[in-house]
């Protein structure tokens, strides 16, 4: 799991240069000690080897906080949480849903409820290439009022219709084992 990698190299990159931390919720970390600016600098430098990023803006911040409980809520949890999402990522983050997502917004030029979708439609093509479920049963575990908004919201993001998805991903797959 990638994020488990992440929080790893975190870690040793902070013990390399001594530093005193304390790992938190979502991808953060919390100094015990003030750093200075050429320990700020290594950090910087060390993650971005990494493929990390050392976020310092508040903003910035508050949207990778965002991201990550989009992601965990549709990608990684067993089912879709029962309340509104913006209930659901208000409460998380414990601040106001409007303040979330004029931030958001702002900084990432898409809505929250956009991000949401677009994480929505990767997750209902990542199941109907493993074959699993039909589109009833997807449309109800992500919590979709209907399979026809289920394929509609596929089809304005994907420019295909779920079923023409999945049967282009079986004829490639099919192509790949006559090879």
């Amino acid at each position: 799991m990638v994020s488990l990698r992440c929080k790893i190299t975190v870690q040793k990159e902070l013990e390399k240069l001594s530093l005193k931390f304390r790992l938190l919720d979502l991808g953060t970390v919390e100094l015990l000690d003030d750093i200075t600016i050429e320990q700020r600098e290594q950090l910087r430098i060390s993650l971005l080897k990494s493929g990390l990023e050392l976020l310092e803006n508040k903003k910035n911040i508050l949207i990778e906080k965002i991201k990550n409980v989009i992601v965990d809520m549709i990608h990684h949890s067993d089912s879709l949480p029962i309340t509104n999402y913006s209930d659901f990522i208000s409460e998380k983050l414990n601040h106001d849903y409007t303040y979330l997502s004029n931030i958001f917004s702002e900084v990432k030029g898409v809505t929250i409820q956009q991000f949401i979708i677009m994480h929505k439609i990767e997750k209902v093509k990542e199941l109907l290439l493993y074959n699993e479920l039909n589109l009833t049963e997807i449309a109800h575990k992500l919590h979709y009022s209907s399979v026809a908004h289920l394929s509609n919201q596929f089809k304005k993001v994907t420019g295909l219709s779920p079923s023409f998805y999945k049967n282009l991903k079986e004829k490639r797959k099919i192509n790949l084992e006559d090879m």
